[in-house]
């Protein structure tokens, strides 16, 4: 951080809501030359909790913005009004994430409910290493009023609050119990949310009579201040070991993670893979680290990775990780490398994660890393033969999966073909968003990725209800691209709430609600379990069975967006829809379109295994044949060692 330019003495009198509007208005961040405002907005919804308190304060920013106090007037700071508190965290969370963390969204929520609904999109945040500023309301700081409505009592102790529920899934958390409170914690706050190992949700509890209480400021504290991103570098030593055991492998693979584009090191990957002629694998994170169409890029490796890069992923000896957090899904539960002499180089911003499976750790900066390592293996590449299988690999596979494209069977299309479409429909710089059920897996299978902003999918807490109001953070984000968010029907249900924040700010995106009317991943995976799609469609409960397995659930999704006034169009082919696309980006308003697709597929062919337990006793012959079945798969499971 740097030291604030200004000398002026005195002190301003402010509530702390007022304070701490002021402050995060004056705060900048800057990476490689570029300066910009760190926290550019604020979401909220107000209730009782904090509609006098932080609602008043950006009441007043908006309206009335003068100091006062013979300093320039305070810096702007934008209110956007959300529906429903989680959704407001995921649209935080997709704008910093687009703007590769190098700018984050403040979310306001009132006390109780409207701040513990927040917890989940504070996990989300957590999980994927993405920073967002959460201000629930609290209880009473004074204590004159106990209990508060919606205060949770604890026995135990008064300091307890419903959002101590924030600890765990917060990176940095306060409860600002007195207004000289707040500077220290700020500062505190930003520190964390500006360090790229350290980042993710950042949790300021405001009491709510703490919030509208006055204190006398010192006018240094809101200064404008630069919070500069560091790039790490890799210790020589460290270094040194990294480039001994890339030397002394054979048929290495590189695993790019989401790391390699919150840095901006798709350069330098570049660089390093044809260098060094290492294929290259991703996580759902890290898909367009380098691009799809590279010779060297072989997909996603994992549960639900492609043949070629689990081929390599399963014979390989040395596997280097960049930027990746390496999660069940992109080790296939630990049975995907399967050479029992593997060795491990993990690049990472975070030792934490650089450690993981007995690595040798470079902790740095993804591109910084990078780019030392390409001048310090300088003159060494994998063998010749190893490259030409892993394109050999790549040839196979995409001709394993041209039928994904191509028209089925069947009355209605798979969603496979849909995807299809989209990739060839989408420009490089437009951004397609994803999050839960069976199409991340199918996306990460087939997807061709040719940009890191292109790929965007939610798989680190993999929720639901993340892709609608994520479409309005990445466009806010990157206005000038086409944002295109995939949303089952299930997902629908979910959260369909930010429609009406769309059409407030007017912002351009385009949903695709594919509708099945059923869960098709956690069908087809119940199913494959022994649990025959038990709770899985969507469907009217049968008086005489007492299951839902009546007729279809009569919810018309299409009337239910036109009644937020977008225009919407719905197709059950994939050349309609194809046309329904071009009609879509064509509009200057965000719009729709819902396709009826097949519940049952069909999916690309899988090469990789997911770890999730079968009952080992059960009266069903359906789950006794998936137990056996289980037990078979978990031979290659092992701890890297």
């Amino acid at each position: 951080m740097s030291v604030p330019t200004s000398t002026a003495a005195g002190t301003v009198r402010l509530t702390v809501a007022q304070a701490l509007v002021r402050f995060l208005a004056a705060q900048y961040s800057e990476r490689d030359g570029i300066r910009e405002r760190l926290v550019p907005g604020t979401f909220g919804i107000f209730g009782h909790g904090n509609v006098a308190g932080v609602g008043q304060a950006l009441l007043q920013n908006a309206t009335d913005p003068a100091r006062g106090d013979g300093a320039k007037d305070e810096a702007a700071m934008p209110y956007y009004q959300s529906r429903n508190e989680q959704n407001m965290v995921h649209t935080a969370v997709s704008y910093a994430r687009t703007r590769n963390r190098r700018q984050l969204l403040a979310c306001a929520a009132s006390i109780g409910p409207g701040s513990t609904n927040m917890v989940t999109g504070a996990a989300l945040a957590t999980i994927d290493r993405i920073p967002v500023l959460l201000l629930p309301s609290d209880i009473f700081a004074g204590r004159a009023v106990d209990p508060v409505l919606q205060q949770l009592e604890d026995e135990r102790a008064m300091d307890v609050s419903v959002n101590d529920a924030f600890r765990p899934v917060s990176r940095y958390f306060d409860r600002i119990w007195r207004p000289e409170q707040l500077i220290p914690s700020a500062l505190a706050a930003l520190r964390v949310l500006t360090d790229p190992a350290e980042t993710g949700a950042v949790t300021l509890c405001l009491p709510q009579d703490v919030q509208a209480e006055a204190h006398d400021w010192p006018v240094e504290f809101f200064d404008e201040r630069t919070w500069h991103i560091a790039r790490p570098v890799p210790e020589p030593a460290a270094l040194d070991r990294a480039v001994s055991v890339i030397r002394s492998a054979r048929r290495p693979l590189l695993v790019a993670g989401g790391g390699a584009i919150y840095s901006e090191a798709s350069e330098a990957l570049t660089a390093f893979a044809e260098a060094t002629s290492i294929p290259v694998a991703d996580t759902q994170a890290g898909k367009g680290a380098i691009s799809g169409d590279h010779p060297l890029s072989v997909g996603g490796v994992g549960a639900t990775g492609t043949d070629a890069a689990n081929a390599l992923a399963a014979e390989a000896d040395v596997v280097i990780g960049v930027g990746t957090r390496y999660t069940d899904f992109t080790t296939a539960s630990h049975t995907a490398f399967r050479n029992p002499d593997v060795r491990f180089v993990n690049l990472n911003v975070k030792a934490f994660d650089a450690a993981k499976h007995a690595a040798t750790m470079v902790v740095a900066d993804a591109r910084a890393g990078l780019e030392a390592l390409t001048e310090a293996v300088q003159g060494w590449q994998a063998p010749s033969e190893h490259a030409e299988n892993a394109a050999r690999l790549r040839r196979e596979w995409e001709e394993r999966i041209a039928p994904c494209f191509a028209p089925h069977d069947q009355e209605l299309p798979a969603q496979t073909e849909i995807f299809g479409a989209l990739n060839q429909l989408m420009g490089d710089e437009d951004i397609l968003l994803n999050a839960a059920g069976s199409m991340p897996g199918d996306l990460q299978a087939l997807w061709t990725a040719r940009s890191p902003l292109q790929y965007h999918l939610e798989y680190g807490y993999s929720c639901m209800g993340y892709e609608l109001p994520a479409s309005l953070g990445a466009k806010m984000a990157a206005p000038d691209s086409e944002v295109v968010a995939i949303i089952g029907d299930g997902t629908f249900q979910m959260a369909p709430q930010e429609i009406a924040t769309l059409v407030a700010e007017d912002v351009k995106v385009i949903l695709v609600i594919l509708q099945n009317h059923g869960w098709s991943s956690i069908g087809s995976l119940s199913e494959s379990h022994g649990s025959q799609r038990f709770g899985t469609k969507y469907r009217l409960r049968d008086k005489e069975t007492g299951l839902l397995d009546g007729e279809k659930l009569p919810f018309d999704i299409p009337a239910n967006i036109r009644s937020y006034g977008l225009e919407v169009d719905e197709v059950s082919s994939t050349d309609a829809f194809r046309e329904a696309y071009r009609r879509a980006t064509a509009r200057t308003r965000a719009t729709a379109i819902v396709v009826n697709t097949d519940l049952y597929g069909p999916h690309p062919p899988g090469s990789g295994w997911w770890d999730v337990p079968v009952s080992a006793t059960a009266r069903l012959d359906s789950t006794r044949a998936a137990r056996a079945e289980y037990e078979a798969d978990l031979a290659p499971q092992r701890h890297y060692l």
